[in-house]
């Protein structure tokens, strides 16, 4: 995706999410190459990843060297023209958003150890209010691999997990995103921070 609507001072574009239905529209006729649809998506594309970072970084320890602006400007230049509009509508389109967003984290967060003497990896305060797997910091680099793998035996637990964990996504946004019951991502919620727990904790 090329270009970056204009910001000011890190506040939020637009005062009002778009509705479902109107960014949906715009998607599809994005699609369809209309390109006036396609700019007036764009600052609400910008929108929703503000929002899913900042829902992301409030769970942040204080001092994190990755800060909200950075990780909106990351996911939004992995983003590409054909990702977004192929999503279909905006549930689409979040999943697509959740997965940059973990792209750009665990990057990071390699990058972080790499740089670091000894290999410390790169660890992340997590708010009980948000995810808590434990009381204690979660490694993400850990987390993304542990999430490889319980993506081999359970596909839409691991989507839970993205989305709720690096997209910030509330549980009844995760339910309407993944089209299922709250009921049922309540329970794969419980079951996937159960197993990555041990797997983080070395089984």
């Amino acid at each position: 995706m090329d270009g970056n609507p204009a910001m000011e001072s890190g506040e939020i574009l637009m005062e009002s999410r778009a509705s479902s239905g109107e960014f949906t529209m715009l998607l599809g006729a994005a699609q369809s190459g209309d390109e006036a649809a396609r700019e007036a998506l764009l600052p609400l594309i910008y929108e929703e990843l503000r929002r899913l970072a900042g829902a992301y970084m409030r769970g942040e320890r204080d001092g994190h060297t990755l800060q909200p602006t950075a990780l909106v400007h990351e996911a939004w230049m992995r983003l590409t023209g054909v990702d977004v509009e192929a999503a279909g509508d905006r549930s689409g389109f979040l999943r697509v958003a959740a997965r940059a967003m973990r792209q750009v984290l665990v990057d990071h967060a390699r990058a972080v150890r790499s740089g670091k003497r000894g290999g410390t990896a790169q660890r992340v305060r997590i708010d009980d209010a948000l995810v808590s797997f434990t009381d204690r910091a979660v490694d993400l680099i850990g987390l993304d691999e542990a999430m490889e793998r319980l993506a081999q035996q359970d596909e839409r637990k691991t989507k839970v997990v993205e989305l709720r964990f690096f997209g910030g996504l509330t549980v009844e946004e995760t339910a309407e995103v993944l089209e299922i019951p709250v009921r049922t991502v309540e329970r794969d919620w419980t079951m996937a921070r159960a197993w990555l727990k041990k797997e983080l904790e070395g089984g």
